[in-house]
């Protein structure tokens, strides 16, 4: 049976709950779940390998309907992992490590930070204000993006402190509610970088940082025993969308990829909106 931790007053789940949460589940999948399994796999791995992100945005709605919330979390992290590591290759010239690294480090340092947060505040309270202000700020970027204004504020291509801050935000986030990849991915849609630059800034983020969550829960004992068979499911799914959306991807310019990622962040905004209310 699946076990889910009790929250506190604060809608946080408390250390207590989060360490009697353990699983034995059930290992039976019908054919109507694999089905639906595949299709969150493949429509989560096209948007991953278009943009370089947003699996759990598009592969939830579909698995929250047949598995507990904390089972399709999950899967979504390991399925977003299995969609980077097919298109990370496409990038990898971009990548430049003494860039990336100064959003990663601190990104890994962030993380046990919100994990050891996360008792005391009230998670669906976060996540419906980080969808407020996702909705918000992207919806005014889009807005001036379609009048062709030119935005006010530029951080410099190199900014070091600032880029460290905004990874280290990213991994707090990351550890305490599962949303690494907000705070870099706005921070690189406002670099003067091309779309493969930005890509891969914020894609090896959320990579890194999705597998440091993924191997804290199976070290903590709170990787649910029923999800290497729906691993195993999701795994074609995945790789076949990503490959697709990497051939998407390839055809876009820098502008519609811009465009792209905000319109992906306001929907990510607008779901957290409705589902925390």
């Amino acid at each position: 049976m699946w076990c889910e931790p009790h929250p506190n007053q604060d809608g946080g789940v408390g250390r207590a709950g989060t360490q009697e949460c353990r699983t034995r589940g059930n290992w039976r999948v019908s054919l109507h779940e694999i089905l639906l399994i595949l299709l969150g796999a493949f429509t989560g791995g096209l948007v991953n390998g278009l943009t370089g992100f947003g699996t759990a945005l598009v592969a939830l709605p579909f698995w929250i309907h047949i598995m507990p919330p904390p089972l399709a979390a999950q899967l979504a992290a390991a399925a977003g992992v299995m969609s980077q590591a097919q298109t990370l290759p496409a990038i990898w010239h971009a990548i430049e490590m003494r860039r990336v690294a100064r959003f990663i480090l601190p990104g890994l340092a962030g993380v046990p930070v919100g994990v050891w947060l996360l008792p005391y505040v009230g998670i669906q309270t976060f996540k419906l204000g980080v969808g407020v202000l996702l909705v918000a700020y992207c919806g005014f970027l889009l807005f001036m993006m379609s009048r062709h204004a030119a935005l006010a504020f530029r951080p410099a291509p190199e900014q070091g402190p600032a880029d460290a801050a905004v990874g280290f935000a990213g991994g707090v986030l990351g550890g305490l509610a599962g949303l690494s990849g907000p705070l870099p991915t706005i921070w690189a849609t406002f670099k003067p970088w091309s779309k493969d630059l930005k890509r891969g800034l914020f894609q090896s983020f959320n990579v890194t940082i999705l597998s440091a969550m993924l191997v804290f829960s199976a070290v903590a004992g709170l990787m649910p025993s029923n999800i290497w068979l729906r691993l195993l499911i999701v795994l074609p799914g995945t790789v076949a969308g990503a490959r697709a959306g990497l051939m998407i991807y390839r055809r876009l310019d820098d502008r519609r990829f811009d465009r792209l990622v905000l319109l992906l962040l306001f929907a990510s905004g607008l779901s957290l909106i409705v589902g925390n209310i």
